[in-house]
């Protein structure tokens, strides 16, 4: 296939060496573009977690099978353009091995989160990597997103919210559900406090066999 209109890079090795890592958090293969809205979902997914890349061309067992088309980079900036909000800028890089064209799509991580795509039915979600799946984010873990985050600032907790956190210290993870029937909270007090405690670093979401969970930041010391 021709590519008119893209200079490739010959560096065979340099994407052999990223084909070798597999696909993971930060890395993922596609065999081909030929839908935006569910690429905008990947996008989505690497912006609202720590970035990652797209190899377009390469199957999923690592093959090369190589683009099909020029249309696909197009596709692409249609998806990080028009079907992620806000829009996104994603790099591209196209790299010849072996006579087959790979496309090397680099998302930075959002600046401002949630960065939100289209699913099946044209709702608007926020999706976020996890291992090498592209995961729904819950929308409490979009609400605290929202939530500005202030840096520096010295706070003083109240009584059910230091009981709260207490008791996810003691559980090591817990759900929401969790956190309602053990501190005899409703589920907007505890989400309140949840978003309130998370946008000051102290729980932080995992997900874990399926489940979203809390669970202290271990980096942040409780005084």
């Amino acid at each position: 296939m021709e590519i008119k209109n893209f200079r490739a890079i010959h560096d065979k090795e340099y994407i052999l060496e990223l084909i070798e890592e597999g696909e993971h958090e930060m890395q993922d293969f596609k065999f081909s573009i030929s839908d935006s809205r569910k690429i905008a979902r990947s996008i989505s997914a690497f912006a609202n977690h720590s970035g990652g890349r797209l190899l377009v061309g390469v199957k999923d067992n690592g093959n090369i099978a190589g683009i099909r088309s020029e249309e696909e980079f197009y596709m692409i900036e249609q998806a990080a353009e028009m079907y992620c909000k806000p829009a996104q800028t994603v790099s591209q890089r196209l790299y010849c091995a072996d006579g087959k064209y790979v496309l090397l799509v680099e998302i930075q991580p959002a600046d401002s989160r949630p960065v939100m795509a289209q699913d099946d039915n044209h709702t608007w979600q926020s999706y976020y990597r996890i291992a090498d799946e592209n995961i729904v984010a819950p929308k409490l873990l979009t609400r605290v997103w929202k939530a500005k985050k202030e840096e520096g600032v010295l706070f003083a907790y109240s009584e059910t919210e230091s009981r709260v956190l207490n008791f996810v210290s003691e559980k090591v993870s817990v759900t929401l559900e969790n956190i309602m029937l053990s501190c005899h909270l409703s589920k907007k007090m505890a989400e309140n406090i949840v978003i309130f405690l998370c946008s000051m670093g102290l729980l932080e979401f995992k997900y874990d066999a399926g489940m979203w969970l809390l669970t202290t930041n271990a980096t942040v010391e409780q005084s």
